[in-house]
């Protein structure tokens, strides 16, 4: 069986620049669909429309566009989607030195480093403050060199000073592995990518990545904070969500679609998930949206 790993992404500067900034309109970030990993930090303005995001072992879907800071090296899918009307996306990247080795060590510098370090289990901007800073990466692409690092600068201090946002993924995840068992979980986050609506058993799952059963558990909840069963249920839950809100089917067909095989069962994950039933979360989501 062929193994998925990220893909490694090279990004180079903006001319003249020690970042980059780049801007997407209509869907057109081909990239974003693919699991990928770089070392450079990441931060993603995603201006209106709805879609999955996927960081590390954090699922999750969004309405009304995202703002997102992920960490170096932490693997990361899905922010767009061709279908969900999303409008306009901006992406920067950034070394965690673009400035220079010593640059952040300066107390004036203090808290962005310690925002850096927040974000290698990814944040989540929410709120005004998803507006408010969302407005001024915008007018980045506007700005000459030195005006647009200041901004970046300035955003990034907001960031760190910011009351409205959610950690990811749980108190001591960490993608900062040995070679070896980062290419072991990235395949197994991948087969679920890529087969979460069917039927998937420990056994194969486990069989994947050369390892017995319960050694596998133990190994999968270590790193990512959850087990595996939990983490394949959340893959789901977040399908179903994207599913309620996209697509004119019946619950009981958004349940099958989405890898569930008992209803009951389907209803009773969705509602703790996230706190409503499923009617009432289309229902809402509806209000919402129109």
């Amino acid at each position: 069986m062929k193994k998925l790993l990220p893909t490694l992404e090279i990004i180079e500067p903006s001319f003249g620049s020690s970042f980059t900034l780049a801007k997407y309109v209509e869907n057109e970030n081909s990239k974003s669909h693919f699991w990928h990993n770089h070392p450079e930090i990441e931060l993603v303005y995603v201006n209106g429309g709805a879609g999955k995001r996927q960081v590390g072992s954090h699922i999750s879907y969004y309405t009304s566009g995202s703002l997102i800071l992920i960490g170096s090296n932490l693997p990361h899918c899905g922010f767009t989607d061709e279908n969900t009307g999303n409008k306009k996306e901006t992406v920067i990247h950034m070394k965690p030195d673009f400035l220079g080795t010593d640059f952040f060590g300066i107390s004036e510098m203090k808290n962005i480093k310690h925002l850096f370090n927040r974000a290698k289990a990814g944040i989540v901007f929410i709120g005004e403050t998803k507006k408010r800073i969302g407005s001024k990466i915008e007018i980045m692409e506007n700005q000459l060199p030195f005006e647009r690092l200041l901004t970046l600068l300035s955003i990034l201090n907001e960031m760190e000073q910011a009351t409205e946002f959610k950690i990811l993924n749980a108190e001591g995840f960490s993608m900062e592995l040995q070679m070896q068992d980062n290419d072991k979980i990235n395949t197994v986050f991948n087969y679920v990518k890529d087969n979460f609506q069917e039927q998937i058993t420990l056994d194969e799952v486990a069989a994947l990545v050369s390892m017995t059963v319960p050694s596998f558990c133990r190994y999968f909840k270590k790193i990512t904070q959850k087990t595996f069963t939990k983490f394949v249920n959340e893959y789901r839950l977040v399908h179903a969500s994207k599913l309620l809100a996209e697509k004119p089917i019946s619950i009981t067909e958004v349940c099958f679609e989405c890898g569930f095989n008992n209803f009951s069962y389907f209803n009773k994950s969705f509602q703790e998930f996230t706190g409503k039933s499923a009617s009432r979360y289309r229902k809402e989501l509806r209000s919402v949206l129109e």
